[in-house]
C-alpha cells in the first residue's frame, strides 16, 4: 500500500524476471487504475503480447517504434506463421490499449513520440478526434449469441447439476457449490444483468419471496457497479430469487459458519461492520478493525468495497457480499467465467453424442438472452393478453413505452440502438407483428400461453443465426 501498489493492480515481469518500474507506474498510478476490472484485465493481457513480441526482437515496450507497431500488427493478424490470429475486433481492443499505453507515456515525456500512428477523423457528435491508423475495419461491435430458455436449462442441468444427457445424476458427481451456481445463472437469465452487476450484490440487495408475490420481483443496483453509471432497477423471476435465498439459507451460511469457526474473517486485512440508515438514500456507516468509523452511500460504495463490507451476526461477523467461495470469503466476480467455461466444457463432452452442437454459455450471453426473451414476452402481452384494439395499442404504448425501449430500460443501455441492433438482432428486421399473431399449431387463437412462447422462441432459433436451441428430437412433446 505504502508504494502505490494495491489489491488487485496488475504487476508485469519480463522474461529476465525484472519489474519495469515505469510501467508499473503506469498500471498501478495512473487513469489506467480507474479502468474497470474486466477491461484493465483485459489490456494486460494485450500488454504481455505486444511486450513478448518486442522482446523477441530486443527491445523493451518503451523503444518501440511504429515499423514494430505494424509489423506487430501484421503477425497478429495475418501471418500464418501465428496460430493464434485474431480477428479486427480483438485487434482493435488490444490497438486501444496500446494508444492509451503510449498517450499516457509521452504526455508524460517518458517518450519522444508514440509507435501508435493516428489521423484525424470527425466523430458522432461533429467534433475532431484522433483515430489509430491502424485500426481495423470491418470490426463487429459485439459477438451476440443468445440460448433458448430451454436449450438454458438444459445447459444448467448438464454443466452445472452434473446431469447425463438421459437427465440423471451422473455417477460420482460432486456437486459442490452446485446451488450457488444455478441460482447465479438463473438470476442473470433471468434479470439480465451484466456479470459484475449480479456478482457484486449485497445480500440486502436482492429482493426476497412472498407468499402473494407474483412471478418477477424487482430490487435496485447502485449506480457504482454498473456500467453507465446510474442506478437502475431490476427484474428476477420469482425462480430465481428463491433460489437465490435456498443458497442463502443453505450452501452459504454453512460456509459463514465453518470460516467463523477458523477465524478466517478475523485475520482479514480490512473489514467494515456496517449499519444502515436512510431509506430513499441508504446510507452505510463503517467502523473498521482499528474503530475508526466513516460513512459512504450505498449507491457510491464500489465493488472493492463491498467485499470487505460484514454485518454483526448472532454468532460472529458475516460477510454482506452475497455470493461466497467455499471458504465463506468474497467469490471474485472474474472467476464467474471459470465457471460457466467448465460448465460449457461438460456439457461439450456429455451431449456430443447426442446434439450437433450441445449448448455453451457465457455469463454476458444469459443477459443477451433475456433480452430476446423479455422481448417476445412483452409483445405477446401487449398484443394478446391485454386484448387490446390497434387504437389503444397506440394510447398504450405513448402512456407506457413499446416493447424495443422497455427492454432497453431493463438492460441499462443508454441508446435504444444497442438495444435493437446488436442485443436483439435476431428479430430486429422480422416482422414481429405476423409471427406473433400466428399462433403455433394446435393452440387457441386467443389463449397464448408459455409454451406458445417458447415454440415462438424456438421458431426464430431456427430462422437466425447463433441463437442455441434444442434439436427438435430432445424437445418433450
Amino acid at each position: 500500500m505504502r508504494t502505490g501498489i494495491h489489491p488487485g493492480d496488475p504487476i508485469l515481469l519480463s522474461p529476465d524476471c525484472q519489474v519495469d518500474e515505469l510501467l508499473s507506474l503506469y498500471l498501478c498510478r495512473s487513469a489506467f487504475v480507474r479502468l474497470e476490472p474486466e477491461t484493465k484485465r483485459n489490456y494486460t493481457a494485450d500488454y504481455c503480447v505486444f511486450f513478448d513480441f518486442l522482446w523477441a526482437r530486443g527491445k523493451r515496450w518503451s523503444q518501440a517504434t511504429a515499423d514494430d507497431l505494424w509489423d506487430f500488427e501484421d503477425w497478429r493478424t495475418r501471418s500464418p506463421h501465428n496460430p493464434r490470429k485474431v480477428g479486427a475486433s480483438r485487434w482493435n481492443r488490444g490497438l486501444a490499449a496500446l494508444t492509451r499505453l503510449y498517450r499516457w507515456a509521452v504526455a508524460h515525456e517518458h517518450m519522444m513520440s508514440s509507435p501508435v500512428e493516428t489521423r484525424s477523423a470527425t466523430d458522432r457528435y461533429g467534433q475532431t478526434v484522433q483515430v489509430p491508423v491502424a485500426r481495423a475495419k470491418g470490426a463487429r461491435t459485439s459477438d451476440v449469441r443468445w440460448l433458448t430458455p430451454r436449450a438454458f436449462r438444459r445447459w444448467v442441468d448438464v454443466g452445472l447439476c452434473g446431469h447425463t444427457s438421459a437427465g440423471t445424476a451422473a455417477p460420482g458427481w460432486q456437486g459442490r457449490l452446485e446451488d450457488r451456481n444455478t441460482a447465479f445463472a438463473d438470476l442473470l437469465f433471468s434479470s439480465g444483468m451484466r456479470l459484475g452487476e449480479g456478482a457484486s450484490l449485497l445480500t440486502f440487495e436482492m429482493p426476497h419471496t412472498q407468499l402473494d408475490g407474483g412471478r418477477y420481483y424487482n430490487g435496485r443496483l447502485a449506480r457504482a457497479v454498473t456500467k453507465s453509471k446510474r442506478a437502475r432497477t431490476f427484474y428476477a423471476s420469482a425462480h430465481a430469487v428463491a433460489a437465490v435465498e435456498g443458497y442463502v439459507e443453505s450452501t452459504r451460511a454453512l460456509a459463514v459458519r465453518r470460516a467463523q469457526v477458523r477465524g478466517r474473517y478475523d485475520r482479514m486485512p480490512k473489514r467494515l461492520v456496517l449499519r444502515q440508515t436512510g431509506f430513499h438514500r441508504r446510507l452505510l456507516h463503517w467502523r473498521d478493525q482499528d474503530g475508526r468509523e466513516g460513512q459512504t452511500p450505498l449507491g457510491e460504495a464500489t465493488v472493492a468495497e463491498r467485499m470487505t463490507y460484514f454485518t454483526e451476526g448472532p454468532l460472529g461477523p458475516e460477510p454482506l457480499w452475497l455470493w461466497l467461495n467455499e471458504s465463506g470469503l468474497p467469490f471474485r466476480p472474474g472467476s464467474w467465467e471459470n465457471v460457466f467455461r467448465t460448465a460449457s466444457q461438460r456439457c461439450q463432452d456429455e451431449l456430443a453424442g447426442v446434439m450437433d452442437e450441445p449448448p455453451w454459455c457465457t455469463p454476458h450471453m444469459c443477459r443477451h438472452s433475456c433480452a430476446l426473451h423479455m422481448l417476445v414476452v412483452l409483445h405477446h402481452v401487449m398484443d394478446v393478453k391485454l386484448g387490446l384494439s390497434p387504437e389503444e395499442r397506440r394510447d398504450f404504448r405513448l402512456l407506457y413505452g413499446d416493447p424495443w425501449r422497455m427492454v432497453q430500460d431493463l438492460l441499462g443501455h443508454a441508446q435504444l440502438e444497442t438495444t435493437r441492433d446488436i442485443y436483439l438482432a435476431p428479430v430486429a428486421d422480422l416482422q414481429l407483428r405476423a409471427l406473433l399473431l400466428d399462433p403455433a399449431p394446435g393452440t387457441d387463437q386467443t389463449v397464448r400461453s408459455d409454451a406458445w412462447v417458447m415454440s415462438l422462441l424456438g421458431r426464430i432459433a431456427r430462422e437466425s443465426e447463433n441463437i442455441q436451441d434444442l434439436d427438435q428430437r430432445l424437445v418433450s412433446p
